[in-house]
C-alpha cells in the first residue's frame, strides 16, 4: 500500500500552485472545475512519491489558526543539508515565515519549517 495523494483546502488555488511549482518543482496537472459543486482543483506531481491536492470551494473558510487537531504538516524531501539551507534562505528572501530554522531534530531529520502563502506547515528535510 501507499498514499496516493494528500489533499488541502486553499483559498487561492492560483497563488498556491505557483508556489508549490516554483519552489518545490511540483508539476500541476490540468485545473479540473466541477460547476455543480462549486469545485476547483488541481493535482500536482513530484518527481516521486505522493501527489499533493489542492482544492477551493468559495464556502470553505479558516476556521482554526496556529496549530490544532488534524494534519500538522507536509514534509518534503529535496535531498541534502545544503539544499535545504539554501532553499529556507530563498523562501526568506521572497517573504515566506520560517517557523522553524535548519537543524536536525532529536529523531534525526535535518530540517527547516516554513509557512506557505496561506500558513500550511512546510517541513523541508533531506
Amino acid at each position: 500500500m501507499k498514499i496516493e495523494h494528500l489533499a488541502i483546502w486553499v483559498s487561492d488555488l492560483e497563488t498556491m500552485r505557483q508556489f508549490y511549482e516554483n519552489y518545490f518543482d511540483a508539476i500541476a496537472g490540468e485545473r479540473h472545475h466541477n460547476p455543480t459543486k462549486n469545485f476547483t482543483s488541481y493535482f500536482l506531481s513530484f518527481s516521486e512519491g505522493t501527489r499533493l491536492e489542492l482544492m477551493h470551494k468559495p464556502e470553505v473558510k479558516n476556521i482554526a489558526n496556529g496549530e490544532h487537531l488534524g494534519y500538522a504538516h507536509i514534509a518534503i524531501s529535496i535531498g541534502t543539508k545544503e539544499k535545504v539551507d539554501s532553499l529556507t534562505e530563498q523562501l526568506r528572501t521572497d517573504g515566506f515565515q520560517v517557523a522553524g530554522e535548519p537543524r536536525t531534530t532529536g529523531d534525526g531529520y535535518y530540517e527547516s519549517v516554513i509557512l506557505d502563502p496561506e500558513g500550511n506547515r512546510i517541513e523541508i528535510t533531506v
